[in-house]
């Protein structure tokens, strides 16, 4: 087992936050597996990501590779936020309560939009844990079967559901933050990471959330880096953000240790860092892979009808990191800029010629994987420089002055297709291995075989 601040995951694999892991059913299916530890869900914006036929996936046919032309999930954050409550108060396939930790992937356009979005997921921490002090007391009757209401999303949405949890587990605790600082597919919105005073305005965020609730873990998604000076100023500006508690207001439950029940005085400090793990490392922008190199995903059919833009009068966002001084104070965002049309010229109003024809369209089949055609290359492909960025992190982190910064655990993504892969991040620094390339081509089974129980 592997212990990252509140998150006891066992065994230590999850799922990479992607498509795979958009809806409810995919998450209750990632959820059930005895074979992850944790469930991350596919990165959720406030209002939903509006999507297009642009947005798809492909994968390599000589080797378990992908290129993807993702941005965020379609779906706002209230309804990972409804989905979450349900899995989390609805008994395992074998009846027992629930105990495996829940990390929502977010990100946001503004502080401000982040801020509201975190303190609506402490919104559903609290009412996980006022159900559980309901259930502790009997208002709730007992669940009796470990099957009912797992096929809806909705099944304990009602405020008189039953709710089961492992006795003496907070449930709020198994309810964590994933930043998504480093997608590379958002036209004209870089991935901040690679610059991370950009960043500083929403760790700000995430420190104050995390400083007001101890109890709150919290995750970084980075993007591949490609030179020691990233790594170094990513460490740099972490460390800023330790601060130096009394050891009473360190909350039971976030990663102490006291034997025979003891608490050290009250006088004894301890530094805390508010970001429990780092996600090494998301896909590797502007890649491009040729059609007649790959083949569909075979669950991206799935994707492709479920995940349909929202109405047009749906306020999505369509968010981009703003540098500090360019942030705005609302999550409503502005359509995007639109050149008023040119008005009519008083020449060729006047003139008897008419305009030329425009150029037929080509209907030429594209010879290249994406309709795109850039994307973002995960997979095998990706493995040695996530390698790269895990040992860089680790060995960083391990021979840190500051304790609170030896504590962040690193998740290694990027080629996690088989155990000898695992292996091989756990070797170069990993705490904890997660995929997602594997996951789309395998669906589930995906972790059977990272575990070494199946063949791919």
């Amino acid at each position: 087992m592997v212990r990252i601040h509140t998150l006891n995951i066992e065994p230590p694999v999850v799922n990479a936050s992607c498509a795979w892991a958009s809806d409810y059913e995919q998450l209750r299916d990632l959820y059930d597996s005895p074979y992850t530890g944790a469930t991350i869900t596919r990165t959720a914006t406030f209002n939903g990501f509006s999507e297009d036929a642009s947005n798809t996936v492909a994968l390599a046919q000589s080797s378990i590779s992908s290129i993807n032309s993702y941005g965020y999930s379609p779906h706002p954050l209230s309804k990972y936020l409804d989905w979450i409550y349900t899995i989390l108060t609805t008994p395992m396939l074998d009846g027992s309560p629930p105990t495996k930790p829940m990390i929502i992937s977010i990100t946001a356009s503004t502080p401000t939009v982040l801020a509201e979005m975190v303190e609506n997921i402490q919104t559903l921490r609290k009412k996980l844990r006022a159900s559980y002090s309901a259930s502790v007391m009997g208002d709730f009757p007992p669940s009796s079967s470990g099957g009912a209401g797992r096929s809806s999303p909705f099944a304990s949405s009602s405020t008189h559901a039953p709710a089961t949890f492992f006795p003496g587990v907070d449930p709020a605790t198994l309810v964590a933050i994933e930043l998504n600082t480093s997608c590379p597919n958002i036209k004209d919105a870089p991935p901040p990471s690679y610059n991370f005073q950009f960043l500083l305005p929403y760790l700000d965020v995430l420190s104050s959330a995390f400083y007001a609730d101890p109890t709150l873990t919290i995750g970084l998604k980075l993007p591949p880096y490609l030179y020691q000076t990233r790594f170094t100023e990513a460490i740099r500006y972490l460390h800023t953000y330790t601060r130096e508690v009394r050891s009473a207001s360190f909350v039971k439950g976030s990663g102490s240790r006291h034997h025979h029940g003891t608490h050290p005085p009250e006088h004894v400090m301890r530094s805390l860092n508010p970001f429990a793990y780092l996600a090494c490392t998301n896909t590797l922008g502007n890649c491009l892979l040729f059609a007649e190199d790959t083949v569909p995903s075979p669950f991206s059919g799935a994707l492709d009808s479920e995940e349909t833009p929202p109405d047009d009068d749906m306020d999505t966002d369509q968010p981009a990191f703003l540098p500090p001084h360019q942030h705005q104070s609302s999550h409503r965002h502005p359509s995007p800029f639109r050149p008023s049309p040119s008005p009519p010229s008083p020449t060729a109003s006047s003139s008897s010629t008419p305009p030329p024809h425009p150029p037929s369209p080509s209907f030429a089949p594209s010879p290249f994987a994406l309709p795109t055609p850039l994307g973002g290359l995960g997979g095998e492909a990706l493995h040695a420089l996530a390698l790269g960025n895990v040992y860089s992190f680790a060995r960083l982190l391990a021979v840190h002055p500051d304790a609170a910064m030896r504590r962040i655990r690193i998740v290694g993504v990027g080629g996690v297709t088989s155990a000898a892969a695992a292996a091989r991040m756990r070797q170069a620094g990993a705490s904890v291995v997660a995929c997602a390339t594997l996951l789309g081509r395998e669906g589930v089974r995906a972790f059977e075989i990272v575990a070494g129980h199946a063949e791919p």
